[in-house]
């Protein structure tokens, strides 16, 4: 489905792009054919109905640029992050995540969040109900430290995206699961002050945001994308009052319904949807 949008006039400042080195992501199979061509417009009526009963994830298009929305859903799914093996270090990778993990029950499997050079988290980070870094609220430069940045975190089925100062003076119990990141791309219903609505830093980026019956929306783009339209997507699309942006230019999906398992530069905190009907 093709999706067109007036454009706003907004302000004028946009985010710089702080990343690690590494080389650019790349789509593949882990049966080692070759991708699938880019997503359709119009998808056929068969990839239609296979997407929606064995894959969380679907191909778009929205703008003329190709999107993969992956939606997990309280009532049939579970979320949690993965930073590595116990008392190991970090995966580094969707590949090494997934043969340790296997993918049975997995829907779907996403970096979600900024980190340093050895994989850690730099901003508030929960796995399995353990706080393993503690809220950031230091300035800085790049796009972790362009304000407001937030965080996405649940328990129990219940999941939010809430600013980093709304988070710091609302939330008094510790999530099962939470993860800081940013800039946030919708607040409120409204798009980030300084992102403009189609700058020139264009990149492959990934995001969440949760919508008003509690379901994540989980965004990659498969296209260099502008932080304005994956923000409009998020609020004119996908109606979240509130959006996080979770990485860019490292951004990768392991979606195993449909064989893709991205690779790229080494990336830091996962975040893991899991079937429930795989208990």
């Amino acid at each position: 489905m093709r999706v067109a949008i007036a454009l706003l006039v907004l302000g004028s400042l946009v985010a710089c792009e702080q990343q690690p080195a590494g080389e650019p992501v790349a789509r593949a199979r882990i049966d080692g054919q070759a991708p699938s061509p880019s997503p359709s417009a119009e998808p056929s009526e068969t990839a239609t109905v296979a997407s929606s009963v064995e894959s969380a994830c679907r191909s778009i298009i929205f703008e003329d640029t190709p999107l993969t929305h992956c939606l997990a859903n309280p009532v049939r799914h579970r979320i949690g992050m993965d930073l590595g093996p116990s008392g190991e270090a970090p995966y580094r990778s969707l590949t090494a995540f997934s043969r340790q993990r296997g993918e049975n029950g997995v829907a779907f499997a996403m970096n979600a969040g900024m980190y340093d050079d050895e994989g850690e988290p730099i901003g508030y980070f929960v796995e399995g109900s353990e706080r393993l870094k503690t809220l950031n609220t230091a300035e800085g430069e790049g796009n972790f430290h362009l304000k407001p940045n937030g965080v996405f975190y649940g328990t129990a089925g219940e999941w939010h995206v809430r600013t980093t100062e709304d988070f710091l003076a609302n939330v008094t119990e510790r999530p099962e699961f939470g993860t800081q990141s940013g800039p946030m791309l919708v607040i409120d219903g409204k798009l980030h002050p300084e992102i403009t609505p189609d700058g020139p830093s264009r990149l492959i980026r990934n995001a969440v945001g949760v919508d008003g019956q509690g379901r994540a929306h989980f965004v990659i783009s498969n296209a260099p994308i502008s932080f304005g339209k994956l923000a409009r997507f998020y609020r004119d699309e996908l109606k979240t009052p509130n959006a996080l942006f979770l990485d860019g230019n490292v951004s990768q999906l392991w979606n195993p319904a449909t064989d893709r398992l991205d690779t790229g530069a080494p990336i830091g905190p996962i975040v893991v949807v899991e079937k429930k009907d795989s208990e």
